[in-house]
């Protein structure tokens, strides 16, 4: 019987793992390898570092949890269940048994519909301006989609004056208070071609637009159905309701990161893993030494 089985392995899932195993509870994570935070090519604002890609980071907190003998189990979690007092996972053919459960599966964010064509979209694709919207300051960025995409163009205004919005689907609207904040609408995107020099969008007048990188806004989605499947309550775009303490409206079942919050930051996720942590070893039976 485990402590805590901690599901998923990016930044939030692995500091819950360092603390809970410094508080000295057998504490299991499994993770299905396809953290949100591999993607990040650098990082300029996470804490401590003045650059760090999401890859290197991950390694750096697993080695960390690995010498406080953390259990890492690979593979994807099938179900989730409740007995009594305790939670079942099930993991491939395997039935894993815990006192608490800490949820820590973030999100996946949407892709554009469109083939994106040419080289590596990680070159020029990014889906985060608050992460790294002072490293575009002046340059030239597109960004894709509806309504949140008009948002995050507004907000990497901030940042540069040459933004420029598309949609990509006819029935997207460009709401006219952007107009406010010279954001051009450059109509609906309907090829995508990276090159060396940045990124060709055109749109369905046959007009090829020149820019640096690419922000989608197309929405995401979360993943919370492990919790919600045992009736935990969530918000309408999917997000978790946790209390002070990250506990779901399940007792017993934590969640942290980005299946918790749309504020999408590594700061955010590894605060939540220390408070669900802590919590967690105050509600488990003493361990004195």
């Amino acid at each position: 019987m485990h402590d805590c089985l901690i599901i998923g392995g990016g930044p939030a899932g692995l500091t819950a793992a360092v603390y809970l195993a410094r508080y000295r509870r057998l504490v299991r994570l499994i993770d299905a390898g396809e953290s949100r935070a591999r993607l990040i090519p650098t990082s300029h604002n996470c804490p401590g570092f003045k650059g760090i890609g999401g890859e290197e980071l991950i390694l750096r907190l697993r080695e960390q949890a690995l010498q406080y003998e953390v259990k890492f189990e690979r593979g994807t979690v099938n179900a989730l269940s409740r007995d009594r007092d305790n939670f079942r996972v099930r993991v491939g053919g395997e039935e894993l048994q815990a006192r608490t459960i800490i949820l820590a599966t973030g999100l996946v964010d949407k892709e554009p519909l469109l083939e994106v064509q040419g080289g590596d979209p990680r070159d020029v694709i990014r889906y985060c301006p608050i992460c790294d919207g002072f490293e575009v300051l002046d340059l030239t960025v597109a960004v894709l989609g509806g309504k949140e995409a008009a948002e995050k163009a507004r907000f990497i205004r901030s940042f540069t004056k040459d933004v420029l919005w598309f949609t990509q689907a006819s029935t997207e609207a460009m709401p006219t208070d952007t107009q406010s904040f010279d954001v051009k609408c450059s109509g609906r995107a309907v090829r995508i071609e990276i090159s060396p020099h940045g990124v060709a969008i055109t749109t369905a007048d046959g007009v090829t637009h020149h820019a640096d990188l690419l922000y989608p806004a197309l929405g995401c989605d979360v993943r919370s159905g492990l919790a919600t499947a045992l009736g935990a309550r969530c918000a309408p775009i999917g997000t978790l309701i946790v209390d002070a303490h990250q506990q779901t409206s399940v007792e017993g079942l934590y969640a942290i990161g980005d299946v918790v919050t749309d504020l999408h930051q590594i700061a955010v996720a590894t605060g939540h893993a220390a408070i669900a942590a802590t919590a967690v070893h105050n509600r488990l039976p003493r361990n004195p030494r």
